[in-house]
C-alpha cells in the first residue's frame, strides 16, 4: 500500500506553531520508500528559506564569533540587527560567509559536471579558489596543492583539524538538495565531507545535512534531531554529545543555559585543533554540533529565539546560528520566516558572494533544479504541480575516529633555551625538547617588512629533526591563502623523551617563521588530575 502526505502551501505555517499544541505531522510511522507529495511551489519555499537562513544566521552572529570561548554570551550583550547589518558584511567583510561560499563551490561543480561529479572536482575547486579559509578546509587546500587528494585529504593523519567544524558548516547544500532523502544527503556527505575532515569532523556535516532532509517533510523538531542523529555510530563522541543534548533537555525543558553549562562540564575539552588544545577557544564540530541543536531545541520554532540562543551559546557563534537558521529556514519555509529577520535580504540576494559567480538568487533556482533532480533519481516523480519523494530511512553510516589513543600532556610555548620562538635569515635554527608520542608544531611565515616580489609563489624550506633525525622538509607557502595551516606534526612516535629541531633553508630577509607552540601527546590517557 503507498501512502502520502499532501503538505499545500497553506497548512505549512499551520503545522509549524501546531508543534507546540501537540498537533505533528508524524512520520514516525512512515517506511522506507513511502510517498510525501508536495507542491513544487512548497518546495521552491523550503529551499529558499534553507539558504536564506544561513546568510540570516551568519550575519547576526558575525559581531560575535570566538569572542565569547566558554562562556555564554549574557542577555544583557546586544547584538545589533537592522536592515543595513547583511550588506555591510557583504561589501566589508565578505571572509564572514565562508560557511555559503563553500556550499555555493560544491553546488556550481555539481551544476557543470552532473550530480556524479567526484570528489576530486569538488577538492579541486575549492583548493584553486581565492577565498580565504581556516583550519580543516585550508589544511586540505594544502594538501590538494601539493598533490593529496580525498579522502587523504582529510583524513587525521593528514590534517590536524580533522574534527574540526569545517565540513559541519558548508554541509548544508546536501540536504538541501536532498528532501526527505537523508541517506542521498548522506552519500554526498561521504563523498565531499573526506575532502577536509574525517570521524567526528565528517560527522557534523553528515548530521546537519540529515537535519536539513527531514526539515522538508517534518515541523517536529526533536523528531528531526533525532531521526538525523541515526545517521551516526552510537559510540561516536559526536553521537554521544548530541544524545546527551536531547537528554538534558528532558531534564531542563525551560532552561537551556542549565543544559548548556552540561555540556562544557563533559564535552568542552579540545583534542585535536591545534589552536584550542589546553585553551578556551574550540573548534570542535561536536560541541558547535551540541549548540546549533541548543538553538533549535530551546527555539521551539520560533526563528529568531532559534537564531539568538545559538548565538549566545558562544564560540563559533556566527556558523552555529547559521545552520540552525537554515534548518529552521527550511522547515517555515522563505515566506515564513518573520520579516524582522529578512529586513536587508533584498539588498544582498541578487549580490554574488565574493570569489563565488552565484548570488542567494542564483542558487534559489540552481538548488531547486537539483532537488527536484534528486528526487527522481532516488525513485520519486516530479510532475506538473507537485513532486512526489521516496522517503528514505536512515541507514547509520561506518564508524570512524580521529587521534587514537592520542592524548594531550602539554603545550609548551617557550624555548628551553630561552631563544626567541622564530627562525630569521640570521637565526635559522629552533631546538626544543618534549616528552611524549606525538607533537604539533603551530606556527607560520610573516612578513616582517615589506611584501617581497616574488611573495604569491615563494616557499619557505624547513629541515625538521627529531633525535638527531631529519624527518621531513616541510615546504612552507609564503602567500596567505596558500599557507601551511601548522608547521609540522608527527603523530606516530615513540612514547618518550625528544629533541625536535627546526632549520631553514635559505630564509630570506624580510620574512620569518613563527613557532607560536609544541602541542604534545601521550599514548597514556591521564585521567583525573589529582591535586594536594
Amino acid at each position: 500500500m503507498k501512502y502520502k502526505i499532501f503538505i499545500p502551501a497553506i497548512l505549512t505555517l499551520f503545522f509549524t506553531f501546531a508543534c507546540k499544541n501537540e498537533v505533528r505531522v508524524e512520520l514516525e510511522s512512515f517506511t522506507d520508500g513511502q510517498l510525501i507529495t508536495l507542491e513544487k511551489s512548497v518546495l521552491k519555499d523550503k529551499i529558499m528559506g534553507g539558504w536564506a537562513g544561513q546568510v540570516i544566521g551568519c550575519t547576526y552572529g558575525g559581531p560575535t564569533e570566538f569572542q565569547w570561548n566558554g562562556t555564554i554570551i549574557g542577555d544583557h550583550v546586544p547584538i545589533p540587527w537592522d536592515e543595513h547589518q547583511m550588506l555591510w558584511w557583504y561589501e566589508n567583510s565578505p571572509g564572514l560567509y565562508d560557511d555559503v561560499y563553500m556550499d555555493l563551490t560544491f553546488v556550481q561543480v555539481f551544476e557543470e559536471h552532473g550530480l556524479d561529479a567526484s570528489a576530486e572536482l569538488h577538492a579541486l575547486a575549492f583548493a584553486h579558489a581565492e577565498y580565504p579559509l581556516w583550519h580543516a578546509n585550508q589544511a586540505a587546500r594544502y594538501n590538494i596543492l601539493n598533490g593529496i587528494m580525498p579522502p587523504a585529504s582529510g583524513h587525521w593523519k593528514n590534517n590536524p583539524h580533522a574534527d574540526d567544524i569545517d565540513f559541519q558548516i558548508e554541509a548544508d547544500f546536501a540536504g538541501l538538495m536532498s528532501p526527505g532523502m537523508i541517506n542521498a544527503s548522506t552519500e554526498i556527505s561521504d563523498r565531499i565531507g573526506h575532502i577536509m575532515n574525517y570521524g567526528d569532523g565528517w560527522y557534523g556535516g553528515v548530521f546537519v545535512a540529515a537535519m536539513y532532509t527531514q526539515a522538508f517533510v517534518s515541523n517536529d523538531i526533536q523528531f528531526v534531531i533525532r531521526e538525523a542523529l541515526k545517521t551516526l555510530p552510537e559510540q561516536s563522541r559526536y553521537y554521544k554529545t548530541i544524545d546527551d543534548v536531547l537528554t538534558w533537555y528532558e531534564m531542563y525543558p525551560n532552561d537551556w543555559k542549565k543544559n548548556w553549562f552540561e555540556i562544557q562540564n563533559k564535552w568542552s575539552a579540545e583534542k585535536g585543533c591545534p589552536d584550542g588544545v589546553f585553551r578556551a577557544f574550540n573548534i570542535d564540530a561536536s560541541i558547535n554540533g551540541a549548540y546549533i541543536v541548543l538553538g533549535l531545541l530551546y527555539g521551539e520554532g520560533d526563528f529568531g529565539k532559534t537564531v539568538d540562543i545559538s548565538t549566545r551559546a558562544g564560540m563559533d557563534s556566527d556558523c552555529n546560528p547559521a545552520n540552525a537558521a537554515g534548518i529552521l529556514g527550511t522547515m517555515l519555509g522563505y515566506s515564513n520566516i518573520p520579516d524582522y529577520w529578512k529586513q536587508g535580504l533584498d539588498k544582498v540576494e541578487g549580490i554574488k558572494f565574493k570569489y563565488t559567480d552565484m548570488s542567494l538568487l542564483d542558487v534559489y533556482e540552481v538548488g531547486f533544479k537539483h532537488a527536484q533532480e534528486m528526487i527522481k533519481r532516488n525513485g520519486g516523480s516530479v510532475l506538473d504541480d507537485v513532486v512526489e519523494i521516496k522517503y528514505q530511512q536512515v541507514k547509520p553510516v561506518r564508524f570512524e575516529e580521529c587521534f587514537v589513543d592520542l592524548y594531550p600532556v602539554e603545550r609548551i610555548t617557550r624555548r628551553f633555551d630561552g631563544k626567541p620562538n622564530h627562525l630569521t635569515s640570521t637565526s635559522g635554527e629552533y631546538v626544543n625538547s618534549f616528552k611524549g608520542s606525538a607533537i604539533v608544531v603551530a606556527g607560520n611565515v610573516s612578513l616582517t617588512g615589506a611584501r617581497i616580489p616574488d611573495y604569491d609563489t615563494y616557499k619557505v624550506l624547513v629541515d625538521v629533526f627529531i633525535d638527531d633525525q631529519l624527518l621531513e622538509t616541510v615546504t612552507l607557502p609564503v602567500k596567505w591563502e596558500h599557507r601551511k595551516h601548522e608547521i609540522y606534526w608527527n603523530y606516530d612516535l615513540d612514547e618518550k623523551q625528544h629533541e625536535i629541531k627546526l632549520v631553514a633553508r635559505e630564509l630570506k630577509e624580510g620574512l620569518r617563521v613563527n613557532i607560536t607552540a609544541l602541542v604534545v601527546y601521550s599514548n597514556t590517557d591521564p585521567g583525573s588530575r589529582v591535586y594536594f
